[in-house]
């Protein structure tokens, strides 16, 4: 059975809301990053980082983003955005998929990206095991 977290936009985040080409930017970043400390260490560490190519499905492109993993030890991640509508307001999220075929180490590199995307955007995760993260400034 598939897996999922989630990454709400709540009151005090840095942005209101994403859309794929943001998040793709994003993960993009993190990539980047991710290759410069490894220049620092001397190291390829973007690789073992960051072990997936971007992708969508054909037809699909605005429904969401796939993490296609380079290596036997990672198979696949599923991003997408989405929207709640509540009584009056609106509450924007990003959703992170583990499907069936989701190895360990899909898991260990998404619960990872999880918690770098809520830091960043200051945002809630209610991560794979149903916990909440609150990456906000709450009073």
């Amino acid at each position: 059975m598939s897996q999922r977290a989630i990454i709400s936009f709540v009151k005090g985040s840095t942005i209101p809301s994403i859309n794929l080409e943001g998040l793709q930017e994003q993960l993009m970043h993190y990539k980047e990053q991710a290759a410069l400390t490894g220049r620092q260490l001397s190291w390829e560490y973007e690789e073992a980082a960051f072990p997936y190519t971007i992708t969508s499905k054909p037809g699909f492109e605005d429904k969401g983003l796939i993490l296609q993993g380079n290596e036997p030890i990672y198979r696949c991640i599923l991003l997408g955005t989405g929207t709640n509508l509540k009584e009056d307001a609106a509450s924007h999220y990003v959703e992170v998929v583990l499907p069936d075929t989701a190895t360990s180490g899909d898991k260990s590199k998404a619960n990872e990206l999880c918690r770098y995307l809520a830091k960043t955007w200051k945002a809630e995760l209610q991560l794979f095991n149903g916990r909440l993260m609150y990456c906000n400034p709450r009073k």
